[in-house]
């Protein structure tokens, strides 16, 4: 510590003094709280500033931050001084001013006689505030020097190394504030650039799932055989709709989560639109869920209204809902078709129709009950799956 010739630190305390040093521990306390909580640097700084002159019993403070590609300190943050100085004004950071000293030897600095320190020099901005002493710590962040915090005042009197101890508990607590947001910023840039590839990925997923697409519909056209064209027409449509999550994806605001209804409606209609129906009516909640849901949701619906497409187009509307109900969804799809066979099990059926079998699959993958019913006539298939959120 750089200390004025002469200045004792050894007195006995008085009364007063002892009321004076608790008074600095309670302001301490209280920034301290306030710099664990501080969300934004700016505003963290001018708090620190204002309560270190409060416990100081001074009305000038300020937070000089050091530049490194100028190699000076600006006057980052202040109290008691006219405007044009905090934000403006810089100091030379050699060792000839008390807070270059401070800053490059890493020692604190008391000077209670700047008009006869013949040690540093007064910067004009404080010689303008008729300022005749000074107390700086440095503040250091992350293993290197921030800059320097120091209170000043235009009053003779005696700043004392017990003042130290105050202004050092400061500099520490916005150390540790200042690190704490360096780091958040660096997660919140890198959760960002997690965002960012994998917004790309799922881009890319859509991308190269459209042209398989793309493929299996030139094959379809070429194939005479009407059971392979069908059978490619499935996986198209498969395919489309996991295609079409993983462009929800990528568009959506939360990385990682669908809106259902845009998802599923979205499936519908690219299925009626192939079918040239008019006739397939869709109504879903508004749901944002997980894509490990939202994806065979939509292979689910996928071959729910692709059967119905199959066996029921001619016969009437086609109806598909998706509705909340407590904690679970509920997703029927109804058609006015020839029903459901009298022997029909779904077990049987599995066993022979891969469509059937996707379907058990991804009832189970869903943690779903599935049931098949007469509608009166045609059929209604209803899947009850628990809601993940909850």
């Amino acid at each position: 510590m750089e200390q004025s010739p002469g200045e004792d630190g050894n007195a006995v305390p008085s009364p007063g003094e002892l009321q004076y040093r608790l008074h600095q521990q309670s302001v301490l306390a209280d920034f301290g709280i306030e710099a664990l909580r501080a969300r934004e640097l700016a505003p963290m700084l001018r708090r620190a500033v204002e309560l270190c002159a409060a416990g100081m019993r001074s009305p000038y403070a300020k937070l000089l931050e050091y530049d490194d590609e100028s190699g000076k300190l600006l006057v980052r943050e202040g109290v008691g001084w006219r405007a044009g100085v905090v934000g403006a004004v810089e100091m030379d950071s050699d060792a000839r001013s008390p807070a270059g000293f401070a800053f490059h030897s890493g020692e604190a600095v008391i000077s209670n006689h700047l008009d006869n320190e013949e040690r540093f020099r007064t910067p004009a901005f404080m010689a303008d505030h008729g300022i005749c002493r000074a107390i700086n710590v440095v503040v250091e962040a992350g293993g290197r020097k921030f800059g320097v915090l120091e209170v000043d005042s235009a009053e003779e009197g005696q700043f004392e190394a017990a003042d130290l101890a105050f202004m050092q508990g400061f500099a520490n607590l916005i150390g540790v504030a200042i690190e704490r947001q360096h780091a958040e910023q660096r997660l919140a840039a890198a959760i960002e650039h997690q965002e960012l590839l994998t917004r790309e990925a799922s881009h890319r997923v859509k991308n190269s799932l459209a042209l398989v697409s793309a493929m299996l519909n030139l094959q379809m056209q070429e194939d005479e055989d009407p059971r392979i064209a069908r059978m490619l027409g499935d996986a198209q449509a498969r395919i489309t709709a996991i295609a079409q999550a993983h462009d929800r994806l990528w568009r959506g605001q939360q990385v990682g989560i669908v809106a259902l209804d845009e998802l599923v409606c979205g499936i519908v209609s690219n299925l009626a639109d192939q079918a040239c129906l008019d006739n397939v009516d869709c109504d879903i909640c508004a749901a944002e869920l997980n894509a490990d849901i939202a994806i065979p949701v939509g292979l689910m619906v996928t071959e729910l209204v692709t059967n119905a497409i199959k066996y029921a187009a001619d016969a009437g509307p086609i109806t598909v809902r998706l509705a909340q109900t407590g904690a679970e969804f509920v997703l029927t799809v109804t058609d006015r078709g020839p029903g459901l066979p009298t022997d029909f099990d779904l077990k049987a059926m599995s066993r022979e129709s891969l469509g059937m079998r996707m379907i058990a699959s991804l009832a189970r993958q869903l943690r779903g009950q599935l049931d098949f019913a007469d509608a009166g006539p045609g059929m209604r298939v209803t899947l009850r799956f628990p809601d993940p959120r909850r």
